[in-house]
């Protein structure tokens, strides 16, 4: 944990249910940090060590409890400097009082990092009235002579931020307003590279923290391509399999086989979406989505509609991974979308065969080629449907979007909607489509590719956030 006093470090203060602990949550990816709407949750000064990437790049947050005696701490302090020169020393004495900290431990715990170096970072609620009984809490932080910027967070509404405004640009060099239940990557640049304003001396590290948010934000998406792709590859390759004596024994066998073969499936999807919840920092989040359907018609439910492609739409995208020079790919395309393009009836035909099978996977029983084992082996999968590829891209798709959505100062129960692939198809390029369809038919046949995690980078780009 890094301890240098060349580490950045802020400490974020101010009154208590202000969002305190919510900012320094978003703002570190910490989903850990407590957060609580009952005032008092902070009882200690907290640091957070915020290390970006493999470490090289830090800075530290700490959380501190809220002001609750501040106008008797002012008054304490005044009677201890009369003058500009003597506030900062005044504030070291309260400090190293003991009738103080037994009289006021919350304004000690605050104050005590500052006076230790950390820059200021304070928050107030936009959503409230501006009060002057605030103003002893900045004069007070005023007297540290640390640097320091404010934040006014909406934690209801943007009602009260023009007069908060108008009364911390008084107190503070740099206001911003920053909502941390909404908080993005450039909301996120913008309070540090006002962090480096106002604590020049930390610059350089500052920037290349920046710099490292922006590296990880390159590496987890390739990480993400490379889950997806084994996530495909263990779903569309799985089948389950019993040893039985005879054809009527392993017939019997089949409820339970497809049962077992259900459970883990939807097994594997599960562990490889707590994988991405990781990959992104969210080792708290409960998440729901509507379970992988595995048992009823790929084409005919809504959910399999929702979450994968329509037979139409499937159809284009077989034709088009079995077209073989740019003009085909071109009559294919017919000047529109991918999936929704005309299609001449020849170009169906030939994809009816590939799309034909509705259910996920089918029941199969063979002699045993090990006969100690028993005469027949009982198989349920893998999965040879065609749709079954895009309805996993889909789902990890969706939650992807989610976690990119979310900051870890929420801690609701993320809702997990589906997403519209057609459209995001559509974003590719088409030779990224291309690519894309001859991947995902290979899959329906369990053929895998090498260089399956570079072909669904591209779908898993958010577009907006570049």
């Amino acid at each position: 944990m890094p301890n240098s006093q060349s580490t950045p470090r802020f400490a974020v203060v101010g009154h208590p249910n202000k969002g305190k602990s919510s900012i320094v949550a978003a703002l570190a990816q910490n989903d850990a940090i407590a957060i609580s709407q009952r005032s008092g949750t902070t009882t200690r000064a907290e640091r957070y060590d915020v290390q970006v990437g493999d470490g090289a790049a830090s800075y530290a947050l700490i959380d501190t409890p809220g002001f609750q005696r501040p106008s008797k701490v002012l008054a304490w302090l005044k009677d201890q400097a009369p003058s500009a020169d003597q506030r900062r020393a005044a504030v070291e004495k309260f400090l190293h009082s003991e009738d103080c900290a037994a009289q006021f431990p919350d304004e000690t715990a605050l104050l005590r990092p500052i006076i230790d170096g950390a820059a200021i970072l304070y928050v107030v609620d936009g959503s409230r009235p501006y009060n002057p009984d605030y103003e002893a809490e900045m004069e007070i932080l005023r007297w540290t002579g640390q640097a320091s910027m404010a934040l006014i967070n909406p934690i209801e509404s943007n009602a009260e931020v023009e007069a908060w405004q108008q009364a911390l640009g008084q107190y503070f060099k740099i206001v911003r307003l920053f909502n941390p239940f909404l908080a993005d990557r450039l909301r996120r640049d913008e309070i540090l590279e006002a962090f480096a304003i106002i604590a020049p001396q930390w610059r350089e590290p500052l920037e290349a923290v920046r710099s490292a948010y922006t590296q990880q934000e390159v590496l987890r998406l390739q990480s993400a391509a490379a889950l997806l792709s084994d996530t495909l590859q263990k779903l569309c390759t799985h089948r389950c399999t019993t040893q039985t004596t005879s054809k009527s024994a392993a017939e019997a066998a089949r409820p339970s086989l497809e049962a077992r073969y259900f459970a883990e499936m939807r097994e594997l999807e599960g562990a490889a979406h707590g994988r991405l919840k990781e990959l992104y920092s969210y080792h708290k989040l409960d998440s729901q989505s509507d379970a992988l359907p595995l048992d009823g018609d790929l084409f005919d439910t809504e959910k399999w509609i929702a979450w994968g492609l329509t037979r139409r739409q499937l159809a284009a995208a077989a034709g088009l991974a079995g077209a073989s020079t740019g003009a085909v790919i071109d009559a294919a395309m017919a000047g529109s979308s991918l999936l929704l393009g005309a299609l001449s009836g020849g170009l169906l035909a030939g994809a009816a065969t590939w799309i034909a099978a509705d259910t996920i996977a089918k029941f199969q029983f063979d002699r045993s080629k090990d006969s100690a084992l028993g005469a027949y082996e009982a198989a349920f999968g893998p999965s040879s449907n065609a749709n079954f590829p895009y309805v996993v891209t889909g789902r990890f798709l969706a939650l992807l979007d989610t976690l990119r959505n979310r900051t870890h100062a929420q801690r609701d129960t993320a809702l997990v909607p589906t997403i519209d692939l057609k459209n995001r198809l559509d974003e590719l390029t088409s030779t990224e489509r291309l690519a894309l369809a001859k991947l995902l038919q290979g899959l329906a046949k369990q053929r895998i590719g090498d260089d399956s995690a570079e072909i669904l980078l591209p779908l898993l780009k958010d577009e907006s956030k570049t």
